[in-house]
């Protein structure tokens, strides 16, 4: 469904990625594990349309779309929820998810449906403001947001980032159940120990390059990795 073929992308004189190869196959969930600063978001960033590649070609099923308008990969199935969730602060949950469909108006109403069931808390909360919801909720509703779209492909940078190890499992858990409705998801996480196990394949970035890449489970067991990445 998505393949990097010898990526290269930065900002300005920063190169950050450096001719990675990577391939996403549909039905899959994929993570991108790495330090910081190794150019994980980088990656996201110009799959997503955030920023153009320097070099080397990004393909969705087997069409080139490096350097295409973020809107227009949305509505080619291509859904990206950043680091920072960008929520509407002041329009409640309801309003921010509805704008999530702006290119699925039809579909609206039973794409809200499935949201409000793998997120029940959401629709319990569907007339709060965004901005007064707990960073775990926030999170929730940023991927329900993105899941209004109708992806074929759903990006997810960082999706745990700040939260109690509870709900890191709650999210975890909705990346399985999403990639279990048939959308395919391509996850960047520094939680690497639980999104190696949810994770049907890997790769390891290290300084903007592929450092190692396998099934989830097998890199999870990788001394390497224990090593470098799973504080074992």
């Amino acid at each position: 469904m998505l393949s990097l073929e010898k990526l290269s992308a930065g900002y300005r004189r920063l190169q950050i990625l450096h001719a990675i190869d990577l391939e996403v196959r549909q039905g899959e969930i994929v993570a991108l594990i790495g330090a910081n600063g190794a150019g994980k978001t980088t990656t996201l960033r110009a799959i997503s349309g955030l920023i153009s590649p320097t070099d080397g070609e990004i393909l969705f099923d087997g069409t080139s779309i490096g350097g295409l308008r973020p809107d227009l990969l949305v509505r080619q199935g291509l859904v990206h929820v950043p680091q920072d969730r960008a929520l509407f602060g002041r329009l409640s949950v309801a309003e921010n998810l509805k704008m999530g469909a702006y290119t699925r108006v039809k579909d609206a109403t039973s794409a809200l449906d499935q949201v409000y069931e793998l997120f029940p808390i959401l629709a319990d909360r569907r007339r709060q403001r965004a901005d007064t919801m707990s960073g775990g909720q926030q999170q929730m509703l940023a991927i329900g947001r993105a899941l209004m779209a109708r992806p074929r492909l759903l990006t997810l940078d960082e999706p745990s980032i700040g939260l109690a190890p509870n709900l890191v499992v709650q999210v975890l858990q909705a990346v399985q159940a999403i990639r279990d409705t048939g959308v395919t998801v391509l996850i960047v996480e520094q939680n690497a120990s639980q999104t190696l196990a949810i994770a049907d394949r890997a790769y390891v970035l290290e300084s903007g390059s592929i450092a190692m890449e396998g099934p989830g489970r097998d890199l999870a067991a990788d001394e390497r990795v224990r090593t470098a990445y799973l504080g074992m």
